[in-house]
């Protein structure tokens, strides 16, 4: 079953909005074994969006459109939705209650052009907007599903997942699908391809990718087969395997996120861990409390982007500075003894580094980073090169010094 995603503004044509809709919803519809075949971006002009729905459902058995559906004149997509489908706009009541008593509830009242969100093309079903007052709208006709959502990323993926998704779930649109991913940290991809290369087989119906971010290296698994068992059985033997060669890079699967695996293993164990901070400038602190119930094993974190902050917050001795620099073995291993002792942790994790564009040398170029930690049982630090950008030399750092933590409480070497 092909389906075709447009998302529709001038904003997303320009760069000025990110378009993070088209790969929320590809995701989601992959997922139920949907097959996402086009996805195209539109203007507000009512004209082009006219041409994009034609072409679509000449093309496609499902079609899904986000944005235009607010009520000021420049949102154009109930307008294109029923000169395609020559359909009447008909006016909800229920629809426009629904809107007053939640305006209501946050003690406002509602404006008289929000009307014009109660107005629905004739014979459409609509999904409930929880977050907004543009509804869902759905129609069905000639073995075509068109479904036309809001562009607010909040509230066009409440609909997507409490609305959209069962109703296209029953269906029974797609096919015997199953999507795994394995999450990596502490490898790069080149590494990891070499590593599996030599003995990867891939059964017919079955194939692996590698997807590369900050936080390490996701291998998705793809199967596809004439049966749900068929399939999970291939899905999982790829996964057995991948797991024999790689498996002390791998964090977790699915939707885990390091910092979260991290987290459990602290809270499993009744451990804390601090944070002391050079180049990172507090993004560390940042992901391990993005992870609700943290304060359970976080304890806090110092920001000593200066010298200064180093030897009086961390107590790092003034002669390691002067005879190894900032950006040390020894200065790490330093920061992340005194931020233990501060905060009586069990775990203590430190960060100095290069970010750049500037301040690197040949001795230690733009990208160097040194990441200590210390504990009851060891202490130390490790040495890495991140490259030149100074975004992803911040974020790989924060992520480097989690993995060094679970392979410290798990006894990886």
């Amino acid at each position: 079953m092909d389906v075709e995603l447009i998302t529709i503004g001038d904003e997303l044509l320009t760069g000025h909005t990110v378009n993070t809709n088209a790969a929320f919803v590809a995701e989601k519809l992959t997922g139920l074994g949907l097959n996402v075949k086009y996805i195209s971006t539109t203007g507000d002009s009512l004209e082009i969006m006219e041409e994009a729905f034609h072409l679509a459902l000449k093309r496609a058995q499902v079609i899904i459109t986000t944005g235009g559906l607010g009520p000021t004149d420049d949102d154009n997509t109930k307008k294109a939705i029923v000169k395609v489908f020559k359909r009447n706009l008909i006016f909800h009541e229920e629809i426009l209650e629904d809107m007053k008593n939640r305006y209501a509830q946050r003690g406002i009242t509602m404006p008289a052009i929000n009307q014009n969100q109660a107005l629905l093309p004739q014979g459409a079903k609509f999904f409930p907007n929880k977050n907004g007052s543009a509804v869902g709208i759905c129609i069905s006709e000639e073995g075509r599903t068109f479904i036309s959502l809001p562009g607010v990323p909040r509230e066009m993926q409440q609909i997507m997942e409490d609305e959209v998704l069962p109703y296209l779930k029953n269906l029974n649109l797609g096919h015997n699908l199953k999507i795994t991913k394995l999450r990596t940290t502490g490898v790069v991809e080149s590494k990891l391809a070499d590593m599996l290369q030599a003995e990867l087989k891939l059964e017919n119906g079955v194939k692996l990718a590698y997807l590369p971010a900050y936080s390490g290296v996701d291998l998705r698994i793809i199967a596809e087969s004439g049966t749900k068992d068929e399939v999970q059985q291939k899905a999982r033997d790829l996964e057995r395997f991948l797991e024999s060669v790689v498996g002390k890079y791998i964090y977790g699967k699915d939707d885990d996120t390091l910092e979260g695996v991290v987290g459990q293993l602290l809270k499993d164990n009744d451990r804390t861990v601090a944070v002391a901070e050079s180049c990172t400038g507090g993004q560390l602190g940042m992901i391990i409390t993005s992870v609700p119930g943290a304060s359970n094993y976080f304890l806090g974190g110092v920001l000593s982007y200066s010298n200064e902050a180093k030897i009086k917050q961390l107590a790092v001795d003034e002669a390691i500075v002067a005879e190894h620099g900032a950006v040390s073995e020894e200065c790490a291993v330093a920061m992340a003894t005194g931020c233990r002792q501060r905060f009586e942790s069990d775990y203590a994790l430190a960060i100095t580094g290069i970010s750049g564009p500037d301040g690197g040398t040949d001795e230690k170029p733009v990208g160097t980073t040194y990441i200590g930690l210390a504990s009851v049982h060891a202490t130390y630090a490790r040495k890495f090169n991140f490259g030149t950008s100074r975004e992803a030399n911040r974020a790989r750092a924060c992520y480097a010094a989690l993995e060094l933590l679970r392979r410290e409480i798990l006894d990886i070497k």
